[in-house]
């Protein structure tokens, strides 16, 4: 296993650096984020300038997933995170002019739409972790994984975030082709307990973290988030995608390629008191 090198002043190679080391350019660590306690939990109400709130610092605006090297986004993405004895909250604004939804239906594969994603390693091992997506619409897709795909790991849908809340607040209107919107609010708040692999396959739990308990004060979890965004066009008075088009991957960290499921690249978010 390599180490960091004496005197290596890069904290953010606290956890892992076998696995970063020679993977992330130097200059373009991964970003970091201090999620602040709560007293009283967020109102889930779309609401991100008042209450609870109002103590959460935004995260800098999304980039490309591939990197700084590439165009920047086409609209604007940012997310605040809170914590209490029972959640992580997380609140997103997504800037849209063109709001785009149609699966209704939990773990549909809400990712051929535009779409806001949550992915999160909590004791930073790249290995077990949890996705969990949603669309304008509300409409969830959660899973597990025991690895990453490239590793042999599998999506297990059976597990979900059971006590999982979510509100959405929409400033235009939806799936009404030909007008021009401002975007949308995601708030969620992702019970602690709910973070625990599925029964099914708790036999193999490796897990170092102590599944379904809160982070302790200092705790650094990695987390990133990603927005999917398609290009789409009006038609009949509605939105489709543009043939041939591929989707654009926006990243709150970059994941130096087009691929979510390499965790060692995510973000780091301390938890304070």
């Amino acid at each position: 296993m390599h180490g960091c090198a004496a005197g290596d002043k890069r904290p953010w190679l606290d956890v892992n650096p076998s696995i970063i080391r020679n993977t992330v350019p130097i200059e373009h660590p991964p970003s970091t984020y201090d999620c602040r306690f709560t007293p009283i939990p967020p109102r889930l109400d779309g609401r991100l300038d008042r209450g609870a709130w109002i103590l959460a610092d935004w995260t800098r605006p999304f980039t490309d997933i591939q990197g700084p090297s590439m165009p920047l986004p086409r609209f604007e993405t940012r997310v605040k995170m809170l914590w209490d004895s029972s959640c992580l909250y997380i609140g997103a604004w997504l800037e849209e002019p063109h709001l785009w939804a149609t699966y209704g239906t939990r773990d549909m594969i809400v990712y051929h739409e535009n779409n806001f994603e949550v992915f999160i390693d909590p004791d930073g091992d790249s290995m077990e972790y949890y996705e969990i997506e949603i669309n304008v619409l509300g409409t969830v897709l959660d899973l597990y994984l025991d690895k990453a795909y490239r590793n042999g790991g599998s999506a297990r849908l059976e597990w979900d975030a059971e006590g999982l809340r979510t509100a959405i607040r929409v400033d235009g209107t939806v799936n009404e082709g030909g007008d021009t919107d401002a975007g949308w609010i995601v708030e969620l708040a992702i019970p602690w307990e709910d973070l625990a692999p599925p029964d099914s396959i708790k036999p193999e739990y490796t897990e170092r973290w102590r599944g379904g308990m809160p982070p302790r004060i200092g705790e650094q979890w990695r987390i990133n988030f990603s927005r999917v965004q398609w290009r789409t066009r009006v038609q009949d008075r509605g939105y489709i995608k543009e043939p041939g088009v591929p989707e654009d991957n926006w990243t709150w960290t970059p994941q130096w390629e087009i691929n979510m499921h390499v965790p060692q690249h995510w973000g780091f978010v301390r938890f304070l008191r």
